[in-house]
C-alpha cells in the first residue's frame, strides 16, 4: 500500500471529508465519490484510513497524567431536561481558586480528542469541563460515524442549554474563581457563540470554524470573542462578513483570524486536515485570550 502524505491529497478530498463529516454525504457516497482520486497508487482503503482520525497516537496530554485530576462527573442540566456526563480536570497543585472554561465537542459527541482539549486547557492552569452532548442517548458510542448519527438525533437548542449548564456547574464550582470562558470547535463553535449570545456574563469565547449567529442575536453579545478560521473553509467563512458588520456597529470586543492555506479543523491533530503550525499558534492565542479575560 502507498505510503501517503498530505501533500498526495487533492483540496477536492478535504472538501468532501468536509460534506462527510458534516452529514451531507452518508459513508458509501462518501466512499463512492472517493475512489474517483484513488490513482497513481492510491487505493480507497488507504485514502480512507488516511483520511480518518488516529485517536491512538495523537494524545498531547494523557489521561493519567500526573498532573491533573482529571475524571468524569454528572451534571443537572434543567433546562435541557437531562443528566450529563462530562470530563472535569484541573491542575492537582494550584494556588487559589482557577478560572474555568467549557469545552464543546464537534458534531460527534465526546471522543478522545476534544477529552484531550480539556486536559489541554487543564495544564494551562485552568479548571475544564469537557461535557458529552450525546449523554442522554448513552454517551460517544466509540466511533465517530455513529457519534454523528446518534447527534443529529438530538436538538442543537437543548444541546445549547446542556453547556450553558456546564458553565453554571463550573462558575459554581469550589475549585472556580467564578470566571469562566468557553472554546469550540465547529459544532461546538457555534455553541460557544450562542453561548456569548445567551449569557452575559460569560468570561471569554472562542469558537474554531464555528457557524455564526444571526444578527438579531449577535447584537446581545456581551463577552469578549477570540474568532478562529481557516482560510479554506468557504462553508464556514461564508457567514463571517456579516457578522463582523454587527459586532463592529455594536462595539463588540473581538480579536479574529483567518489562518492562511488550512482547512476547517486544522486544530484536530487527530485527522490531515490538522495544520500543527496554525494549530499551535491559534492555541498559544487562545491560552492567552483565557489569561487575559478569566485571570
Amino acid at each position: 500500500m502507498k505510503d501517503i502524505k498530505k501533500e498526495d491529497i487533492k483540496q477536492e478530498v478535504f472538501d468532501l471529508y468536509d460534506d462527510y463529516a458534516h452529514n451531507k454525504l452518508n459513508r458509501r457516497q462518501f466512499v463512492e465519490k472517493l475512489s474517483i482520486y484513488a490513482v497513481g497508487g492510491l487505493t480507497v482503503p488507504s485514502l480512507l484510513s488516511f483520511m480518518s482520525p488516529n485517536y491512538i497516537d495523537t494524545l498531547l496530554v494523557k489521561p493519567d497524567d500526573p498532573t491533573l485530576d482529571s475524571n468524569f462527573i454528572d451534571y443537572e442540566s434543567p433546562k435541557g431536561g437531562e443528566t450529563i456526563k462530562g470530563l472535569l480536570s484541573k491542575p492537582k497543585v494550584h494556588e487559589g481558586k482557577l478560572p474555568g472554561v467549557v469545552v464543546v465537542h464537534e458534531n460527534r459527541g465526546l471522543n478522545p480528542y476534544i477529552e484531550d482539549v480539556g486536559r489541554r486547557v487543564a495544564k494551562a492552569d485552568f479548571i475544564s469541563l469537557a461535557p458529552d452532548a450525546l449523554s442522554p442517548l448513552g454517551g460517544y458510542p466509540g466511533n465517530d460515524d455513529d457519534g454523528r448519527t446518534m447527534q443529529k438525533k438530538r436538538d442543537r437548542n437543548k444541546m445549547l442549554e446542556d453547556f450553558i449548564a456546564a458553565y453554571n456547574h463550573l462558575k459554581n464550582h469550589k475549585d472556580c474563581n467564578g470566571k469562566v470562558g468557553v472554546v469550540g470547535f465547529c459544532f461546538g463553535g457555534w455553541i460557544s457563540n450562542m453561548m456569548a449570545v445567551r449569557l452575559p456574563n460569560l468570561g471569554a469565547a472562542v469558537p474554531y470554524y464555528g457557524r455564526q449567529p444571526e444578527a438579531e442575536d449577535a447584537k446581545k453579545i456581551k463577552a469578549p470573542l477570540l474568532l478562529q478560521y481557516g482560510e479554506l473553509d468557504t462553508r464556514v467563512n461564508a457567514g463571517w462578513p456579516a457578522f463582523e458588520k454587527v459586532l463592529k456597529e455594536n462595539n463588540i470586543e473581538y480579536e479574529a483570524y483567518i489562518y492562511p492555506g488550512v482547512n476547517h479543523g486544522f486544530h484536530n491533530n487527530t485527522t490531515p486536515r490538522y495544520d500543527k503550525k496554525a494549530a499551535q499558534l491559534s492555541w498559544d492565542r487562545t491560552i492567552a485570550f483565557f489569561n487575559k479575560h478569566l485571570k
